[in-house]
């Protein structure tokens, strides 16, 4: 994964969103969370592949199965939003409560949980 970092950011070598997403997927591929999580990202925003909801998805749920914090909140973002998958509004505030629970320090995921409560989406309003 820090090879493909080295490409995306063209650190020592030269800048390549295609090697990059080559040494993701092979990280990925061994179970490894954050390139899947950042592999979920690739495809969300289509950096080095064409852009694919429903690929993102599908990587940011392998990274999330393994309790990483920031696939949790993408694939809430995913499911608040509709995004590669239906939108669920309780399945967002699942993933959101999650990436808190494991102490995201990440303002935006305590906010979108905040929020889920303040509107009652997903869950009581409270």
């Amino acid at each position: 994964m820090e090879l493909g970092r080295r490409y995306y950011q063209g650190e020592g070598v030269s800048k390549d969103q295609g090697e990059m997403v080559k040494w993701y997927r092979k990280a990925a591929e061994q179970n490894y969370a954050p390139a899947q999580n950042d592999l979920g990202v690739g495809y969300e925003d289509g950096i080095g592949v064409a852009k694919d909801q429903t690929e993102a998805v599908k990587w940011y749920r392998k990274a999330a199965e393994q309790n990483h914090a920031a696939a949790q909140y993408n694939l809430g973002i995913c499911y608040e939003q509709g995004k590669g998958v239906a939108k669920d509004q309780a399945e967002a505030v699942k993933r959101y409560r999650k990436a808190a629970e494991q102490n995201d320090a990440d303002a935006e995921t305590q906010n979108n949980l905040g929020s889920r409560f303040y509107y009652g989406d997903g869950v009581p309003k409270n």
